[in-house]
């Protein structure tokens, strides 16, 4: 049976099938069919033993339970998957794994997998990205209360809500090519990165193997690939992670009982609570900012995978088989809830207008104090005045504007048309305009 819920419960079947044992071992087998390539091409070894390990370097050859049983018995799992490839491979096998060392396979073999991965989380995220596109054309003119410290401060859209996000993911596919053109790198460089054990033309059969498989070799390694990288990876991974947090977060307090503006789409069958049948719970939301959690967290054992013992240790070993599967899995889960949430997010525009003037215009202290301003009061003085009117309208539970228009202090420089003009609706700046320039760079990338 599956323990880790990644194996059956989160994540996309493409990508589980990235980081499936299967898979990794078929990425092993490629780096391994490219160094015999590179070394027949060189004159290194025969071109028809090149020839007959690219053709067996692939699961249907060499089973992952053969390298199962060879490593129970040895206690390497690299050198299992040589075992068992040189097995299948007759006399050519003594060619397999020809000057290399373990992490020169494991390494490269990992930036094959991370490429898969990154294909597949960019392509979420530009849908994502057309998604929160659609929503900010279509809400750049639906105000709603703006909210500071969980209280009403100004007004806002939802334009300007699903535009911020927008451009942070923005952000986010501009990173990911960044990082791509450092992490997807490979090596092949011997068991310290000097390459002395694949002599005078080490250089060469890198080259060629990495551009056999669609990666750059490292600049300079020693037994790993730096780990830095790594890390970098990770803490992008939980850079985008952050966003959907943050939308998830989001979106479940706007679909609070008492707020109810928005809503996660609720399908026709769905339970809420097995005991309350009336519950319409964020369970998908609540899920994306639990499943963030556990990616902020992989970020600090792949910190400390970066220093290691001399040229190398193990101590990374067993984390990354951990981290780097689930990171991305989970990611991938993430994503995917994220964006069917948003496809189907629900607007209660009765609640969005009733929340606006829940607190009978107090929200209309800023521009009031400003139009004071603007009309010779001092803006200290100002700010004094209407807050003294603010706090007596909330004491006394009235209308703010119906308490200003009766204040003689006000009245010496505003006008009834003046008061007339506070209103939610007029008060969003240029809200409208700064929606456009993110829709513009969005739409132009």
């Amino acid at each position: 049976m599956a323990v880790h819920p990644i194996d059956y419960r989160y994540g996309s079947e493409e990508m589980r099938y990235i980081w499936d044992e299967e898979n990794k071992l078929q990425r092993l087998l490629d780096v391994e069919a490219a160094l015999a390539r590179a070394h027949a091409k060189l004159g290194n070894i025969p071109e028809e033993s090149a020839r007959v390990i690219s053709e067996k370097a692939n699961t249907k050859w060499v089973k992952p339970e053969r390298v199962k049983e060879i490593e129970a018995e040895i206690h390497h799992d690299i050198m299992a998957v040589v075992k068992a490839l040189s097995e299948v491979c007759g006399e050519h096998g003594k060619y397999v794994h020809l000057g290399a060392t373990s992490n020169d396979i494991i390494d490269t073999a990992n930036a094959l997998l991370i490429k898969e991965t990154l294909e597949l989380i960019e392509h979420y995220l530009k849908e994502l990205r057309d998604v929160l596109m659609t929503l900010a054309e279509e809400h750049k003119y639906t105000v709603c209360i703006g909210r500071t410290h969980g209280q009403h401060a100004v007004p806002t859209t939802y334009g300007m809500k699903f535009a911020l996000w927008l451009d942070e993911v923005q952000r986010h596919l501009e990173r990911i090519e960044e990082l791509k053109k450092r992490v997807l790198v490979g090596k092949m460089r011997g068991a310290v990165g000097t390459s002395a054990s694949f002599g005078g033309k080490a250089l060469e059969i890198e080259r060629l193997i990495m551009e056999n498989l669609g990666l750059k070799p490292a600049l300079i390694t020693n037994q790993l690939v730096p780990r830095d990288l790594y890390a970098e990876l990770m803490a992008f991974l939980a850079l985008v992670a952050s966003t959907l947090d943050k939308i998830g977060l989001e979106i479940r307090n706007l679909q609070r009982t008492e707020i109810l503006e928005v809503s996660e789409p609720f399908e026709e069958k769905q339970v809420g609570s097995s005991t309350m049948p009336h519950k319409r719970n964020p369970i998908r939301t609540e899920k994306v900012c639990g499943l963030a959690r556990v990616l902020y967290s992989n970020v600090i054992p792949a910190l400390l995978n970066n220093p290691l013992w001399h040229e190398r240790d193990l101590t990374n070993s067993s984390v990354e088989r951990i981290i780097l599967p689930e990171s991305f899995v989970l990611l991938d889960e993430m994503l995917r809830v994220t964006i069917k949430v948003l496809k189907g997010l629900e607007f209660f525009p009765e609640n969005i207008e009733r929340n606006l003037y829940l607190t009978r215009n107090l929200i209309m202290a800023e521009p009031l104090m400003l139009k004071l301003a603007e009309r010779g009061m001092g803006r200290q003085e100002a700010h004094e005045l209407v807050r003294q009117l603010a706090m007596k309208a909330f004491e006394e539970d009235r209308d703010f504007l119906e308490i200003v228009m009766k204040s003689e202090e006000v009245r010496k420089y505003l006008s009834e048309d003046d008061l007339d003009s506070l209103r939610p609706e007029s008060y969003i700046g240029m809200a409208g305009r700064i929606v456009d320039l993110v829709l513009g760079k969005a739409g132009s990338d």
